[in-house]
């Protein structure tokens, strides 16, 4: 099959070996449970149009939002089957002629339906990266989130003091990171010792273990002026706390909120929900919502600026491949996937969860 329906193979500049046929998770279901959502279909390879490209899969990111793409919150008028996963790095294997692209080269991208061997997507969305490296692949969602969500609807300032709620995760780690280039003083939350470790490494001020610690405590009796900015991912009782202790003028920024994600709703219920205008105005605060995908004109910019950060050594991007999940290493391509998002949810993952596709060629 083809991409756009009107290119001929001869105008296509393609790799000498390409499989006739590949695999691709869909969702076949709608439910947050992302095993039961999901089925492996085999598709004829495709010729990309004059403005497509065909990349082969090498590694891609798995997100907490995975759940809820599966669950058909993200576009409601989407119908199973439809593909899922958000963001892939791998090789050119095919390029239409206007795409700009050559056969070999190493690309990154964001577009839905990266869980799959191969994928067909417009050119426009293929950023090109110096190599197939998997610590490129944490730069991408969580790396851009933190990065244009800080400079976008945070605001931040030299010397404000910023907390980061799972910090030591995929987006967390790049928050930390980012908040202090900026001058920040930096606050994280996390749930293990080796987590702690991990925060104190990338520059994190005060790393809390909230299971040991008393989150609203700590903040309570060190920052009694309260917290400038806070990014936040968990949502509930974690999210209550963080908006009580907002400083005057301070923003919170919700990047998402994974404790509903694997419920019925999506969401948990804010206990404070009721009193939150009345605490917001008290202090003149704001809560600022944060959607990565309504900000695709600044992708480019921004990645470029990471990777620089990262081939400096200014920027460290933590992997995570699976080694303490229980299931082994996630280097089994789409057979990986549905362990790796069980895995994100446990909590025990640090940095960014990746799976590896092998290098082999599949179906030839």
């Amino acid at each position: 099959m083809s991409g756009s329906g009107d290119t001929e193979p001869s105008q296509v500049k393609m790799a000498a070996q390409i499989p006739k046929a590949f695999q691709r998770l869909m969702v076949s279901s709608l439910t947050p449970k992302f095993r039961n959502a999901i089925s492996v279909e085999t598709v004829p390879m495709v010729i990309p149009g004059p403005k497509e490209v065909v990349v082969k899969n090498r590694f891609v990111g798995i997100n907490a939002s995975d759940v809820n793409f599966s669950a058909g919150r993200y576009d409601p008028t989407k119908v199973p089957p439809f593909q899922i996963g958000f963001e892939g790095l791998g090789v050119v294997t095919a390029a239409g002629a206007e795409s700009r692209f050559k056969v070999g080269q190493p690309i990154a991208y964001l577009h839905d339906g990266a869980f799959s061997e191969y994928k067909v997507l417009p050119s426009r969305f293929a950023i090109p990266i110096p190599s197939l490296k998997a610590e490129y692949i944490p730069l991408m969602v969580s790396g851009l989130t933190a990065a244009i969500s800080f400079d976008e609807v945070g605001d931040l300032k030299k010397g404000e003091t910023v907390l980061i709620t799972a910090a030591a995760g995929g987006t967390g780690q790049f928050a930390v990171q980012l908040a202090k280039k900026a001058g920040c003083h930096v606050i994280g939350t996390c749930s293990t010792e080796a987590k702690m470790e991990f925060l104190k490494s990338i520059g994190c001020d005060r790393p809390i273990n909230y299971k040991k610690e008393d989150l609203n405590e700590v903040l309570k009796t060190e920052y009694p002026k309260g917290v400038d900015v806070v990014y936040e991912s968990v949502g509930a009782q974690m999210f209550d706390t963080c908006v009580n202790r907002l400083a005057v003028k301070g923003r919170l920024i919700v990047i998402g909120f994974i404790t509903g994600y694997k419920s019925d709703t999506g969401y948990t219920p804010i206990r404070g929900g009721a009193t939150l205008p009345p605490k917001l105005l008290a202090k003149s605060a704001s809560v600022r919502g944060f959607f990565l995908f309504h900000y695709s004109s600044l992708w480019v910019e921004y990645l470029q600026r990471l990777v620089s950060l990262y081939h400096a050594g200014d920027l460290v991007s933590e992997v995570d491949r699976g080694e303490g999940s229980g299931t082994g290493v996630f280097n089994k391509g789409l057979q990986s996937i549905p362990d790796a998002v069980e895995y994100l949810y446990t909590g025990q993952s640090k940095g960014k969860i990746i799976v590896e596709f092998p290098e082999g060629n599949s179906k030839l």
